[in-house]
């Protein structure tokens, strides 16, 4: 793998501390007190949550081989500088993976504000609309966001880099969870209970 990319990937994972401390509301008040405490957070929030997509961007357009899927094969046209084709056939396959993902984030984003998506800090346990159906809808919406620019610029090792993604999402979505267990409880472990963290239950009763 390339130097570039290497260095996207172990940035992303060394992102995974600061986001730990970031929802660790009460340790942090506990030590630094309430308002320093709930700054700290947020600031640490901040930095974890947008220097993953800062690094995400580095994984999808860092130099790496190609590839090709051999279907409708015609070349739209390649990305100035970057020297990035992008096929008809990777256009069709992304375009409906972005659209479920933009979908997810900004849903997400409209049930809990934008505050709490940068800052991980909720102020109540969302059950309505889509966290009826979904725990984590951003991170579902960050899993498919890397998958879809990862057809879309033809980056090989980006692609099958997916499973470190999916395994990132999934551990800051669990410690999350441990932050929320301890601050409502059992109001959230009942939540918990009924509905899942990324795939929904179509056939079964929303939350």
């Amino acid at each position: 793998m390339s130097f570039l990319f290497w260095i996207f990937l172990v940035s992303i994972f060394l992102l995974l501390p600061v986001h730990f401390f970031s929802v660790n509301h009460t340790a942090l008040e506990n030590r630094f007190g309430k308002e320093k405490g709930t700054t700290l957070g947020k600031i640490l929030g901040l930095i974890s949550g947008w220097g993953f997509f800062i690094f995400l961007f580095g994984l999808w357009l860092s130099p790496q081989p190609h590839y090709h899927i051999p279907l409708l094969d015609v070349t739209l046209f390649t990305v100035p500088f970057l020297n990035i084709p992008i096929y008809l056939i990777h256009l069709f396959i992304s375009v409906p993976l972005l659209l479920i993902s933009g979908y997810l984030g900004i849903v997400g984003v409209i049930h809990t504000s934008l505050e709490v998506s940068e800052t991980h800090r909720p102020k109540r346990v969302e059950t309505e609309g889509i966290y009826s159906q979904l725990r984590h809808p951003q991170y579902l919406g960050a899993i498919f966001a890397h998958l879809a620019f990862s057809i879309l610029f033809v980056g090989f090792y980006s692609l099958i880099a997916t499973p470190l993604i999916i395994a990132y999402n999934y551990l800051i979505s669990w410690k999350e969870e441990k932050e929320l267990i301890r601050e409502f409880s059992d109001e959230y472990l009942h939540y918990k209970e009924m509905v899942p963290m990324f795939v929904p239950k179509f056939m079964h009763p929303r939350y």
